[in-house]
Parts: C-alpha cells; sequence; structure tokens
C-alpha cells in the first residue's frame, strides 16, 4: 500500500523520478518527462470542451447514448476521426449496459449521476484531455492501443487513476461505460487499453487496414493491425482479426498491457499538468503519491485482475472488477462448496468449457423446462434437433428421441459446471456469443494464421445467399466504431468453409460431412479436440493465473446466473485459490450476485424479450464495488465481507418488465446473515445456495 496519496506543493527541484518510466532525462535535480519505452509512434493529444464534444459521451450526452439513433458519418468511404471516436463510445455504451430508463439508465447509472450517486437533469458530458498512443514491443506488430482520458476536474492535489482495460475482444473505448464513466465521476484519470484484442481488422482482398484512429488505409506500417498471410489467402473474402490472427496470443500479456496503461498515464498527467521547465514537462505525479484502480468487466476484469498479479512496481492500490474472466491454474489444493456440496466441475479453462457450450447448447436450448426463454426462436428447431440426432450418432448422447436428447444435453452442460440458473440463457448464448468467442479463441490460442482454416471456420462478409462476398467498403470504414473485435461484427460473419455445399454462414445451412443441417457438429467437434492440442493446450496455460494479489485490496462482483463466463469456472474456483495462495495477507471480497447474467444489455433489447423480467443489472455492482475501493483506499474503511446478494427480478410481462426500483437492487451487508455470508476456511471456499 501507498502510505500517501496528496501532492505537497513542491518546487521543481524537489521532484521525485517515477517508476517504470524508463528514460526520464535529469538536470540539476530536474527530472523531466519523457514518455515510456515501450509507447510507439507518435503520442496524439486532443482536447475537448464538454459542450460540442466530451471524454465520456464524445458530445451526445446522456440522451444522445440512449437514443436509438446512431452518429451519422459525412462521407461514408471516408470518416474522420472525430466521427468513428463518437460512433465507437455510443456503440460501445450500448453494448455493456441497459440503456432503458425501466433498466435504471439515468435512474441508477449513467451520465447524468453523479459521484454521490444524486440523479441529475445534465447530459453528464465531461470536458478534459485526452492522450492517445501505442504501446509496442518494438516489433511494431503488437500496436496495442491506449488512451488516457484526464477530466477538467482532475485534482492535482489528490490525484488518482482507473485502469480500464477493454471488456470482451472490444476497442480501446470498450470499458468507457463502466470503470470509464466511474472516473470520469470521480475526477480520475482513465487509462484504457484495448489489451492486443479490438478492432484491428485486415481485409486480405483490398489489403485494407486501419491506422490508430480506426481510419481505413492501405499504408500497413503503423496499422492496428496487419496479418502476416501467405501467397493466395485473399480466396473467399476472408477477413483476418487482431484477437484471432495476431498469433500473439495477446490473453498472457492482458496484465501487462493494463499496467502499461497506467505508467501511460502517468506520463500523460505528468506532460499536462506537472510543472513546466520553459516548455519542458517535469515529473510531479508518480505510483507514491497517485491512487489507482486496476477494474473493468469480463475480459477486462481479468486483465485488471492478471495486471494486480504482475505488479513488481506497486503501480495499482486496488482492484474492483466484475463478471472476470479469469482462469485460474490450480494451484494450491483449493476446494469450492456450494451449499453442502463440493465443486467438483469447476475451474476448467475457457476453451474448454466454451467448446462444451458450443458442442450441446443447441440441443439443450430444445428442452422442454427452457421452452420459455429468451431468444429461444432464434435457434432452429430442426437444425437443434439435427445437432441431438448427429450428437447421439456419435456416441455423445444416449437418448433415442429429440426430447430425451434436448434434456440429456442440458445434463450434460449442467455436469460441465453450469448452475441451473443459466439454464434459461442458453438458446440466446448460442444464437449471439458462444460460436463467435470459440472460433476467436481457438484461433489465437492456435497462434493461427487467417490462412490456416482452423476446424474450417474462417471470417468474411456474407450475401443474401448467405455465401461470402466482398465487404462493404463503407461498412468496413465504420468498423472501429461499430465492431466489437469479434465476429459477428458489423457485416461480418463466422463463415464454415467446410460445408459440404460450399462455404457459407455457420448457422444458415450450415452442415457437417454428409450435408445434415445441424449446426456443424463436425466444427465444433474439431473445436473441442483443439483443448487438447500442444499449442493451443501450451497457450491456455500461459494465460492461467496463480491467485497471488500481493496482499492489494481487492472486490469481485460476479452474477450466479452467468452462462457466459460461469462462476464455477471463474470468480469461486479464482477467489478460492487467491485465499489459500495470499494465506493471512488476502483482502478479497467477493460478492456473488443473484438474478445476475452476463449481458447487461441484452436486459434492454425487445428482441431478447424476458431477460428484462428475470434478470438485474450487475452494472448497479459493479459501481458499488467500485466505491467501496474507493473508500477503503482513500479512507480506510473496510472492504464489505464476502456474500451473496440477494436481488429481486423486476418481474411482469417479458419485454415490458416494470421500471427497476431500489428494492430490487439491495446494497452490500456490512453484516451478512449466515445465510448469506460467503466463508473460507482452511483451504475452502463455502458458498450459501
Amino acid at each position: 500500500m501507498k502510505r500517501s496519496f496528496a501532492i505537497p506543493l513542491i518546487g521543481v527541484a524537489g521532484i521525485a523520478s517515477i517508476a517504470g518510466l524508463a528514460g526520464c532525462g535529469s538536470d540539476n535535480g530536474i527530472v523531466f518527462n519523457t514518455p515510456p519505452s515501450f509507447v510507439g509512434g507518435v503520442v496524439q493529444r486532443a482536447t475537448f470542451d464538454g459542450t460540442s464534444n466530451d471524454l465520456l459521451t464524445a458530445g451526445l450526452g446522456k440522451s444522445g447514448l440512449q437514443s436509438a439513433v446512431s452518429p451519422t458519418i459525412a462521407d461514408a468511404a471516408a470518416p474522420t476521426a472525430t466521427e468513428l471516436r463518437r460512433l465507437a463510445i455510443y456503440n460501445n455504451y450500448r453494448a455493456l449496459v441497459d440503456t432503458t430508463t425501466n433498466g435504471g439508465f439515468g435512474v441508477l447509472f449513467g451520465p447524468n449521476i453523479d459521484a454521490n450517486g444524486v440523479v441529475g437533469t445534465n447530459e453528464g458530458r465531461i470536458a478534459g484531455t485526452e492522450y492517445m498512443a501505442y504501446g509496442d514491443d518494438g516489433t511494431g506488430k503488437q500496436n496495442v492501443t491506449m488512451v488516457v482520458q484526464i477530466p477538467s476536474t482532475f485534482n492535482t492535489s489528490a490525484p488518482c487513476i482507473v485502469a480500464a482495460a477493454s471488456s470482451g475482444s472490444r476497442g480501446v473505448y470498450g470499458a468507457i461505460a463502466t470503470a470509464g464513466e466511474w472516473g470520469l465521476k470521480k475526477g480520475c484519470a482513465v487509462a484504457y487499453t484495448d489489451k492486443g484484442t479490438g478492432n484491428g481488422a485486415h481485409d486480405l482482398a483490398t489489403n485494407t487496414v486501419f491506422d490508430l484512429f480506426g481510419r481505413p488505409t492501405t499504408t500497413v506500417v503503423g496499422a492496428q493491425f496487419a496479418a502476416t498471410t501467405p501467397a493466395g489467402t485473399t480466396a473467399n473474402n476472408r477477413i483476418a482479426f487482431k484477437h484471432a490472427h495476431s498469433q500473439q496470443n495477446p490473453e498472457k500479456d492482458w496484465g501487462k498491457f493494463t499496467l502499461q496503461a497506467i505508467k501511460f498515464a502517468l506520463y500523460a498527467i505528468n506532460e499536462e499538468l506537472a510543472p513546466k521547465v520553459s516548455t519542458a514537462s517535469t515529473v510531479k505525479f508518480t505510483p507514491d503519491n497517485t491512487l489507482v484502480i486496476a477494474s473493468s468487466v469480463s475480459n477486462g476484469g481479468g486483465a485488471a485482475l492478471q495486471a494486480g498479479e504482475l505488479d513488481t512496481e506497486n503501480l495499482i492500490d486496488g482492484i474492483a472488477v466484475g463478471e472476470p474472466q479469469i482462469q485460474p491454474d490450480g494451484t494450491g489444493g483449493a476446494v469450492v462448496k456450494f451449499g453442502a456440496n463440493t465443486v467438483t466441475n469447476g475451474g476448467k479453462s475457457l476453451m474448454d468449457y466454451t467448446a462444451q457450450a458450443m458442442l450441446y447448447q443447441p440441443c439443450a436450448a430444445l428442452a422442454a423446462s427452457v421452452a420459455t426463454a429468451p431468444a429461444a426462436a432464434f435457434v432452429n428447431a430442426a437444425a437443434g434437433a439435427n445437432r441431438c440426432a448427429s450428437l447421439a450418432a456419435k456416441g455423445l448422447l444416449s437418448a433415442t428421441t429429440t426430447a430425451a436428447q434436448a434434456d440429456e444435453a442440458l445434463t450434460k452442460i449442467r455436469a460441465a459446471g453450469w448452475l441451473p440458473e443459466s439454464d434459461l440463457l442458453l438458446a440466446s448464448h448460442f444464437a449471439f456469443a458462444v460460436p463467435a468467442i470459440a472460433v476467436t479463441y481457438v484461433n489465437t490460442y492456435a497462434q493461427a494464421n487467417v490462412a490456416d482454416n482452423i476446424c474450417g471456420y474462417g471470417f468474411a462478409a456474407t450475401g443474401a445467399d448467405f455465401k461470402p462476398t466482398a465487404v462493404a467498403p463503407a461498412a468496413f470504414a465504420r468498423l472501429f466504431g461499430t465492431g466489437n473485435g469479434i465476429p459477428p461484427s458489423s457485416g461480418i460473419n463466422i463463415v464454415n468453409f467446410n460445408n459440404p455445399g460450399g462455404a457459407i454462414l455457420e448457422g444458415a445451412g450450415s452442415a457437417s460431412a454428409g450435408g445434415k443441417f445441424d449446426y456443424n457438429l463436425d466444427g465444433a467437434q474439431c473445436i473441442a479436440a483443439k483443448v487438447n492440442d500442444a499449442t493451443v493446450a501450451a497457450n491456455i496455460k500461459a494465460v492461467q493465473r496463480s491467485g497471488k494479489l500481493q496482499g492489494k485490496p481487492t472486490i469481485i462482483v460476479h452474477g450466479r446466473n452467468d452462462a457466459l463466463v460461469p462462476v464455477n469456472h471463474a470468480s469461486r474456483p479464482y477467489v478460492a485459490q487467491s485465499l489459500v495462495a495470499q494465506g493471512s495477507n488476502a483482502k478479497l471480497s467477493y460478492m456473488e450476485v443473484t438474478n445476475a447474467q452476463h449481458f447487461d444489455a441484452f436486459l434492454g433489447n425487445a428482441a431478447l424479450a424476458g431477460y428484462d423480467s428475470r434478470f438485474i443489472p450487475l452494472h448497479v455492482y459493479f459501481n458499488r464495488a467500485m466505491d467501496a475501493m474507493y473508500e477503503t483506499l482513500k479512507n480506510g474503511k473496510a472492504l464489505p465481507p464476502s456474500q451473496v446478494v440477494r436481488t429481486t427480478p423486476r418481474g411482469g410481462t417479458a419485454g415490458a418488465a416494470p421500471a427497476i426500483g431500489a428494492g430490487n437492487v439491495p446494497a452490500f451487508s456490512a453484516a451478512p446473515t449466515a445465510a448469506d455470508a460467503i466463508t473460507f476456511s482452511g483451504n475452502t471456499l463455502t458458498i450459501p445456495q
């Protein structure tokens, strides 16, 4: 822990060196500010007046973010950096939180609510300065995009930074609605990183890539990502993506990239606000006097935890994350109990459990017990039945009727570590998430080239006939603003290039050998088998973590109903392992929230009716975790103890749930009852049912 975060008013000659920033020059005791050694290219700087444009909403304000009408591009073929930034912020906000009023936007969370939780009538725009650059290892191939936002309300006497790695595979603004909003409202600088994923894409047919600002270009030097491809890979209009095809397995370095973003933020703050000698900035803000919270959700939450484990320079003071995609390495002999039962099917790798979902979800979605699931119609009943039959034909199911096979597939999913609380989410997750993750991660762990055609899958735009086609230039040009870094995204889809009838959109007639429309069981089986491939297994091992958080105060919130990153495979075993690994040094609280799942944006989606009536927004608890961490670091208040937080869904008619209220989302308890307290004894974490 750092002793103090207050900055005394000192002269330039008294400014100390900043840890971890190599290359700081000095003259007569003055330490000058220079970019960290990993910063590649030119550092870009922009200012925002808080009216026409701003840090938090790109000028859209709360109303613009809530509007269903997205920002426009004046020249579709040549979007400007400003237009792309605005579009990216708009889409990332709406992808991470429920922007409906009944769902809590503008009432429980949102730009118009101040740092103290007071609801206002303002639009929530925040003036300030933004720095942007690449982080690189000297090869020019990593090009991790970093952005630092310094609000005009930044308090130079009590400086703070929120490190906000992007969620999912999103671009650099992928945490703006979560950790970004919280930090800017507190007057903290926010250090964003795309952590080596993001919307870097390469249209091989036209050799079009993207520059730092997301503008399309055919100049590959300085691009966010340019694929290394053998000759002849332009066939079938294939498109390469940074996360899938960089051949670097960036996930192993998410923690490092988060720490680099913090260092870049310290550089930017000093450049902007430290005293100057002539025109040269000095070093005033250092790790010793600047409060730093590592935060974010999903993959970004995992990146924050990784950073906490890797932080040898005491950059990070506390960690607060939501639904982290973290993969424990299983060391230390930790045990998880759910109620009276020991969890024996948890702690699997992301690739392992996602492959199981890829295999069984389209069949399980037909089970009678989940007939009323949101988006059940998005799983084609005929294809799902064929998947059930194909699983049985390959000996993966033993039942003989579709109904019984669907029930058996659901049992298989539960046996693989999912909780029954996730059952109703299987259809929507298979329709919108699981294949995308399975295909992207099998490529990244295999360190695959786009030409490797792993399991027959690839990415391309598809036409009305569902066959690969050239991507529309205007759609591709907007990718930085509209994409999520992992197809399906912005008209670029997953294609089954092994389809017996010719390459076709996965899920639209996609068949196995023999031509049966069964959601391509052959492809799913291939992905499952890749878990044991030597390269894939080694890269999975490279991303797994020990839980050794070095005694840093940490709070983790996770929804019990999470079907994408199940608690049995992520937070539960990681918390248990961390408590074993840290021993008496641990300062870790775990909040498991009932009636909460992974995708808050699904709550207000009209096409997913039933999410709204059944689930509450986990984002409320993410904000509360951030508040709790801030109080711990600033005022010494104890973190709330680990507990199950029991919420109340809104109920009502699916698709027209009543407005959420405070009663639906009770606060953390400072003294949870025995029925709610999550306890740890010996090597065992016990979670009440």
